[in-house]
């Protein structure tokens, strides 16, 4: 049967997989790349039903509706608070998928060369792919397995402890087991021994004793990195996914697996890397489980916080002529994005400059306070990144600090032994006026205190985000 359909529908399905990524780059054609690719993968699973190995319709279609149902179900129902916790569950599917389709072309592959050459010839799909490769193919197909399986393995634990941290079902801060770094790299030495069993003999005991050791190194490798850091490691887990499939693509012949992963994984790799030079920490210290750390303990903060009523926050807001807002995981918490964009708009109808300072590593998840502000209808050219914004605090009348702790820190600068020091920081503090809204006075999810809430120019707006809004609004208007 002639596959030219297929090759070529990968092709096109490549092209517009790199028009999504292309246009998710920015604000204004985001919509557009997410359709680029939604076709692109409609057209890639069209193509993969009726390529090489096709058969099994009904159960590739009773798959399909229920990935689909599932998938609708969670899109509907998952708040956007939820969306990273969403993105790292996703990222250990992919590499659980990873692992059982290595563990399946191990068994295919063993089931193949125990036949005789005349029933080989009868074989079709992967099977047929597998029964004509070279004893020197085999061996190649054997390392791409391998690789595979233990990216997937590493991807899948590590994005479930990724999932437990950022929904709040496992402690945030940086745990190791006795023996700490020790553990993974002998955990890593013994994965290529077994591997190397593998390779001379050692069949589905080495390979499942390797997918054991990769699952615990996913597991203690992300329990070592903390809440601060999370950003970065859902972006890192992202990659592992990539490369995982890209392997696995490998190891199956398929050609737009390869490319797609290939794109994931590069594309992942260089956002972790952008991410680590945001929050100036070492990229192999991150993704290694944070090996490293500062010298000493963090200073003590000293000084009370000094708490605010709606009235006085409307008050400076009336004689203010400029305002930076700052967002941060808290507004997404409380949804208060669409009162925030009320805000906006009435203090710029009185003739105001109002402009948003966007953090790289704001929320929890890359690009997640621009999404909101975009759900919210707020101006794409009044939001900047911290790279446009940060020198014009000094020359900003008020500063409103919207559920931020890390990326509005001076211990960042100031302190030296902090855990985020010599991370760039947006300096809200050299506005004349601070006001921070936060629900209590807790330290936030990364469990750092922050010296900005003890400021002389800084007031604590307690309370919930969305709340606090209305009641400013009301006396606003």
């Amino acid at each position: 049967m002639d596959f030219g359909f297929t090759t070529a529908a990968y092709v096109v399905s490549a092209v517009l997989f790199i028009l999504a990524l292309g246009g998710l780059s920015g604000q204004e054609s985001a919509k557009r790349a997410i359709w680029y690719g939604i076709v692109g993968m409609a057209l890639a699973v069209a193509a993969t039903l009726t390529g090489p190995g096709q058969g099994l319709w009904l159960l590739s279609l009773i798959m399909i509706a229920g990935g689909a149902f599932i998938g609708y179900q969670l899109a509907t129902r998952v708040q956007m608070t939820q969306m990273p916790e969403l993105v790292a569950i996703m990222h250990s599917l992919v590499g659980l998928a990873a692992v059982f389709v290595g563990f399946n072309a191990d068994f295919e592959l063993n089931r193949v060369l125990a036949m005789d050459e005349a029933a080989r010839e009868s074989l079709t799909g992967f099977a047929a792919i597998l029964a004509h490769k070279t004893p020197v193919e085999i061996n190649i197909l054997r390392v791409e397995l391998v690789l595979g399986v233990w990216i997937g393995a590493v991807t899948f634990t590590g994005s479930v402890v990724a999932y437990g941290k950022l929904a709040g079902k496992v402690n945030s801060a940086a745990k190791k087991l006795p023996g700490g770094h020790i553990l993974n790299a002998a955990a890593a030495i013994l994965s290529v021994v077994m591997a190397v069993w593998f390779f001379n003999g050692g069949g589905f005991v080495a390979l499942f004793l390797l997918t054991l050791l990769a699952l615990f190194i996913g597991y203690h490798l992300i329990m070592g990195i903390g809440g601060a850091d999370m950003p970065v490691v859902v972006s890192m887990l992202n990659s592992y996914s990539g490369w995982a499939a890209a392997a696995i693509g490998f190891s199956l012949g398929n050609d737009l697996l390869i490319v797609v992963g290939a794109l994931v994984g590069s594309s992942g790799a260089i956002l972790s890397y952008i991410m680590c030079k945001a929050m100036n920490r070492h990229f192999v210290s991150v993704i290694l489980g944070g090996f490293g750390g500062t010298g000493g303990p963090a200073a003590e903060v000293e000084g009370e916080m000094i708490a605010i009523d709606a009235d006085g926050v409307a008050s400076a807001l009336e004689d203010a002529d400029s305002v930076i807002i700052v967002p941060g995981y808290g507004m997404a918490v409380a949804q208060a994005q669409n009162s925030v964009s009320v805000l906006t708009e009435h203090l710029r109808k009185q003739g105001k400059s109002v402009r948003f300072a966007i953090h790289p590593v704001a929320g929890r998840l890359p690009g997640h306070m621009n999404v909101l502000l975009a759900e919210a209808k707020v101006p794409y050219d009044i939001v900047l990144e911290m790279d446009e914004i940060n020198d014009d605090f000094p020359s900003t009348d008020v500063a409103i600090v919207i559920g931020s702790n890390d990326i509005v820190n001076p211990a960042a600068q100031e302190d030296p032994n902090s855990p985020i020091a010599g991370m760039p920081v947006l300096e809200v503090w050299k506005a004349k006026q601070v006001f921070v809204m936060k629900r209590g006075k807790g330290t936030g999810y990364s469990g750092i205190e922050n010296p900005l809430f003890f400021k002389d120019n800084t007031r604590m707006f307690y309370g919930d985000a969305r709340e606090s809004l209305d009641k400013l609004l009301a006396l606003i208007r």
